[in-house]
């Protein structure tokens, strides 16, 4: 890590908080998914009747399958976050990319411009030689 600099404690304390977002949800996603399919095999011993045993696993199920879904929506926050902050923070990148553009607008300016005083170059020649001819014609 001495290669990179330090970070402000802002950042530092956001990236935390990115790194623990992500490991509680995917903590959430990984357990909520175990019971789901501890549920679905029948494990678990139990008092009640089976119908209602089902009823009970079917209802848990449900709670569980929407706590996977939240926990992924949480996750895909958490992606759109660390894009935005990266996009507001990566100023070595965006740097690299405008100069790279600028690099290749000012290769294609300067392949513009021979161009057009090439075809300058052209069309004065054409002119002067018109201009030769009409005057030769009408002396």
């Amino acid at each position: 890590m001495s290669g990179q600099r330090a970070l402000p404690q802002s950042k530092e304390a956001l990236l935390k908080s990115y790194q623990t977002r992500l490991k509680d949800d995917v903590k959430s996603i990984l357990e909520n998914f175990e019971e789901t399919v501890k549920l679905a095999r029948g494990e678990g011993d139990s008092q009640l009747s089976k119908t209602t045993q089902c009823e009970q696993d079917t209802y848990e199920m449900q709670v569980r399958a929407a706590n996977i879904v939240r926990a992924f929506e949480s996750l895909m926050k958490l992606v759109s976050d660390i894009k935005q902050y990266l996009i507001l923070n990566d100023f070595h990148s965006v740097n690299e990319a405008i100069a790279t553009n600028s690099q290749l607008f000012r290769a294609t300016q300067r392949d513009c411009d021979k161009k057009l005083m090439k075809l300058r170059d052209e069309m004065a020649l054409d002119l002067y030689d018109l201009e030769e001819e009409y005057y030769t014609k009408s002396g």
